[in-house]
This record gives C-alpha cells, sequence and structure tokens, in this order.
C-alpha cells in the first residue's frame, strides 16, 4: 500500500470502495511492527483500533460517518482514553489505566476517527529529546542514530514513518514544533485555549496546548475544527466560535510578515537551516507576501522566564503523584513520610526530579519575588512586545530549532543546553499565540530542516492558509 499524506486522499479511495478501513487498519499494523525499534508506540491498540475500524467502515457504507473516517491516529502517552494505559511515559504512572477520556478523544470519536495506539515521550513532556522516557529513547527514522526531538517524539516518527495517518502531542514550549522540525512533519500549535486540556496528563498549565502533526495542511485543519471550540471541563478555554478552517484554506491574501532578526543572525543557529530559511523567504516573497526584518531585544530573556515558570507549574502538579492517591508506590517504606520520600524518588525520572525541584526552589519563601514574580512580569513583557509587532505585521518568522536533530546522547547530559536550544519555540508559547513548524526538506546529511510562522491569538486561519499556499507549490 502507497504512504498517504491527507485525508483526503483515504476518504477519495474509500469513497470509491478501492479501499477499506480493514485494509488501512491492517497496513499501519504492519508498518508499527516493521518499525519497531524506532520505539515510537509505547502501546498499540490493536484490539479497539480494529473495532472502531469495523464501526466506522459500517457507517462509510451506510453513508453516515463523521468527519475524520478514515483517519488512523495516534496519542501521546499523556492523553487519557477511557480504559486504556496512560503513563505520561513514566515508572510513576506506569500499568495506570484512565477511568475517562480526554475531551479531545471523545472529539476524535466523535467524529469516527481510530486511535491506533500511545505514542512515547519525554517522562511528563519534560524532555527536547525523547530521551528522558521510562521506556527508553525514541530514534529518529531519517537517521537512527539521531533523536526524534521532544517531548512529542513518538508523535512526530509514528509521522515520520508512516505508522499512522496523523498524532496529537502537547506543546508546552515547543514539544509539537521542534520534533515536527526534527522529522519532517507538520506541526501545529493553536492559541492557548483553543483546545480544551481536560484529561491532558499537566505538567504546565498556563502553557500546555494540545498540537498536531501531519504530512498535510489540511489534516492539521481539519482536527483543529474537530478539536477546538468551549468545553465545560476546562474553564480556561476560549468560547470563541470555531471558523470553517478547511473550507477557508484557499484564501490567499498577501501577508506583512516580520523576520525576527536576532533568531536568524544567530552564531547558535545551524548554517544550512538558515539558508533553507532564507530560501523560504524569497519564495514567499515571490509568492507576493512583504518580507521585512525587525528586532526582537527580549530573546536572551525567553528561555530563563520559560523554565522559572513551567518549573515552578510542575512542581505543584506533579505534587499529587505521592505514592498514595495512585501511581508507583514503594512497598517497603516504614512511615508515612517515608512512603511519600521512597515513592517519589523511584518513581520520577531525573529530568523530572530535577524541575521539580527548581520550581520548588522558585516558589520557596525568600525566593517567590526574585525568582518567579519577576518571570511573569517578563512574561508579560514579552507578550506584549509581541503584540505590538503583530499589530503591525501579519506573521512572524523565526527558526524551529538552532540545528537538526542531534545525535542521541549528545547533549542530554547537560541540561543548559538542552534547555537553550528551546530558544526559538518558547517566544510562542510565553505569548500564547498559535505557531507551527512547516518542513523545508533536508539537509546533506539527509536531516530534515524546518521554519516557523507565528501570528496574532485565535489567527489559526491566517496561519493554517499561508501555511498551505507556502507549501502546495512543493508538490
Amino acid at each position: 500500500m502507497k504512504k498517504y499524506t491527507s485525508l483526503t486522499e483515504i476518504q477519495g479511495e474509500l469513497a470509491q470502495r478501492q479501499l477499506t478501513l480493514k485494509e488501512i487498519i491492517a497496513y499501519y499494523f504492519e508498518q508499527i511492527t516493521k518499525n519497531k525499534h524506532l520505539n515510537a508506540f509505547n502501546e498499540v491498540f490493536f484490539d479497539s483500533a480494529s473495532k472502531q475500524a469495523e464501526k466506522v467502515q459500517e457507517k462509510i457504507d451506510k453513508g453516515s460517518a463523521g468527519k475524520l473516517a478514515g483517519m488512523v491516529i495516534g496519542i501521546k502517552d499523556n492523553i487519557c482514553y477511557l480504559d486504556h494505559k496512560v503513563s505520561a511515559s513514566s515508572k510513576m504512572l506506569d500499568h495506570f489505566v484512565s477511568p475517562y477520556s480526554s475531551t479531545v478523544v471523545e472529539r476524535l470519536l466523535a467524529e469516527d476517527a481510530i486511535i491506533i495506539g500511545r505514542l512515547n515521550c519525554d517522562e511528563f513532556a519534560m524532555g527536547g529529546s525523547n530521551e528522558t522516557s521510562f521506556y527508553g529513547t525514541v530514534k529518529n527514522a531519517a537517521d537512527e542514530e539521531r533523536v526524534a526531538g521532544g517531548s512529542s517524539g513518538g508523535s512526530a516518527v509514528a509521522v515520520q514513518a508512516d505508522m499512522c495517518l496523523a498524532t496529537l502531542g502537547t506543546d508546552t514550549g515547543g514539544s509539537v514544533r521542534q520534533p515536527a522540525a526534527f522529522c519532517g512533519a507538520i506541526g501545529f500549535k493553536p492559541t492557548y485555549g483553543r483546545i480544551s486540556r481536560y484529561g491532558v496528563i499537566a505538567y504546565a498549565s498556563s502553557f500546555d496546548q494540545v498540537g498536531t502533526l501531519t504530512s498535510s495542511v489540511s489534516d492539521a485543519a481539519l482536527l483543529l475544527e474537530v478539536l477546538a471550540g468551549a468545553d465545560e471541563h476546562d474553564s480556561t478555554l476560549s468560547s470563541l466560535p470555531v471558523p470553517s478552517y478547511t473550507a477557508n484554506l484557499s484564501q490567499n491574501g498577501k501577508k506583512k510578515i516580520a523576520v525576527l532578526k536576532e533568531t536568524i543572525e544567530n552564531d547558535v543557529l545551524d548554517q544550512e537551516t538558515k539558508e533553507a530559511i532564507l530560501i523560504a523567504l524569497e519564495k514567499l516573497k515571490g509568492q507576493g507576501h512583504e518580507i521585512s526584518y525587525v528586532s526582537f531585544d527580549l530573546l536572551d530573556y525567553l528561555v530563563p522566564t520559560y523554565y522559572v515558570l513551567t518549573t515552578a507549574e510542575a512542581s505543584s502538579n506533579l505534587s499529587r503523584y505521592d505514592g498514595v492517591h495512585y501511581g508507583y508506590r514503594n512497598t517497603q517504606a516504614q512511615s508515612l513520610n517515608q512512603l511519600y520520600k521512597v515513592s517519589r524518588a523511584e518513581g520520577f525520572g531525573e529530568e523530572v526530579k530535577r524541575r521539580i525541584m527548581l520550581g520548588t526552589f522558585v516558589l520557596s519563601a525568600g525566593y517567590y519575588d526574585a525568582y518567579y514574580q519577576k518571570a511573569q512580569k517578563v512574561r508579560r513583557l514579552i507578550r506584549e512586545k509581541v503584540e505590538k509587532l503583530l499589530e503591525e505585521y501579519d506573521m512572524l518568522v523565526s527558526p524551529v530549532a538552532p540545528t537538526p536533530a542531534f545525535k542521541i546522547g549528545e547533549n542530554v547530559q547537560d541540561p543548559l543546553v538542552m534547555y537553550m536550544a528551546d530558544i526559538y519555540t518558547v517566544l510562542a508559547s510565553l505569548a500564547g499565540i498559535p505557531a507551527v513548524a512547516l518542513p523545508l526538506g533536508n539537509n546533506k546529511e539527509g536531516l530534515p530542516l524546518s521554519i516557523q510562522l507565528m501570528t496574532k491569538h485565535f489567527n489559526e486561519q491566517g496561519l493554517l492558509s499561508l501555511s498551505y499556499h507556502f507549501l502546495k507549490k512543493d508538490k
């Protein structure tokens, strides 16, 4: 069977009876088995996915199937699915079975998507290389000695290696966009508050956002259309109406695009990535868009602000994993205090423990004002600066990551190097704006390259339309 890059292709063949869902699901199961060594899946839902395929095929035959009929999708292993395991790739939640489904899973199933499995990720979504997972590192299909990116590394590789049509990830500071860039996929992070977080295991609640990884912009638009919108279970969610993103993809007005000068003219940026972005900018100019270079002088404050705030929120969110309520519990503890300490020490990995301790420190008496409160003020400055730029320009452009995918084990021992790799993605997260990572082909070593586009709050339509036209000409 050929590799499908959009749901439109699959639905066309299903409608003409050239293909059945049974054949599609069998193909993806075969692909998963063939690529098992990449370690993208923590678990494959052979039974429930096969049953769902049968149900949806009946609906297709009757002409009553939903928008996503024919889409085989994987979900990151921090998204709850009723009666299925969910672990956030942590020993702390190993074997935990979810008692309910997240809103995003309910919306996928309501439109007849088939959920094929849960995907490996950095533990509790904390990491930029998928090397902190309790279940081992995910390997990049372009070069198996290199990382897939993180934290949604399994989600990116599953699309890259054709193990399913699309996947869901979560993006706290780039965790959808960076692995998409490393694996040549389209990684879309909507505005904070556009998609419900109910049933998504929390890392940093004022940053976490569900995003998509796809091979086509049309699939990203369709998934956003299905997943977005008000939810009584998530009070941070916007009640703004959800446009028909797919119907309006062909809109192609000329845009004013601002390139963040300090991100491109930066010593840390890989030369081939820079060249690919400059070629992409010329292409955008050729499509009639106006390109300007603007200064963003707060670049050096992005990573420190992001890590002060997210570790503080992680410290709070992860306090519930104490060996008492649920999750991993040490059975040798002699007292309640010891039970808390030993269960958490054994249940969490090194990176998660590091972030909990950092967060606890910045929230502690005497340091709260100096770190946490100051970081909140800087976040406000960053957001205001971004909003001011987006009053004048329609889009902002930057790289996604300083380099293409690096080698497994190369950076993981140095937390500062790992944290600084987020320098280009955390801007959209701090400001809460939508952003997308778009593929730009490969470098001389065959490693995927990428560009990042960002826009104002709730302008997903503009971002998707521009992305659609930018990539369309490449076909």
